[in-house]
């Protein structure tokens, strides 16, 4: 994996040979000299962002609480086990 250093007035002037450069690894954008932003192929994003889903990590994010939800009732009919 290369590391890809690009000023802000630099990647305003050549965004696609900043995009290419994503194909080898992250992309650090600086302004004034310090690292602002980092630039990311989608698949290194998804795999980032994706490999600790779970319920309760969606459950913690922000907003969550807003999100009107009403799932429909679900009746489940049982039957005794028979053991003859």
């Amino acid at each position: 994996m290369t590391i890809t250093t690009v000023s802000s007035r630099d990647l305003n002037q050549d965004v696609t040979r900043a995009k290419k450069a994503t194909e080898n690894g992250p992309v650090f954008i600086t302004d004034r000299g310090k690292p602002a932003h980092v630039l990311l192929s989608i698949e290194e994003y998804q795999r980032l962002t994706h490999q600790r889903r779970n319920i309760a990590d969606a459950l913690a994010m922000p907003g969550v609480a807003d999100i009107e939800f009403s799932p429909p009732r679900v009746d489940i009919e049982t039957q005794p086990a028979e053991f003859s």
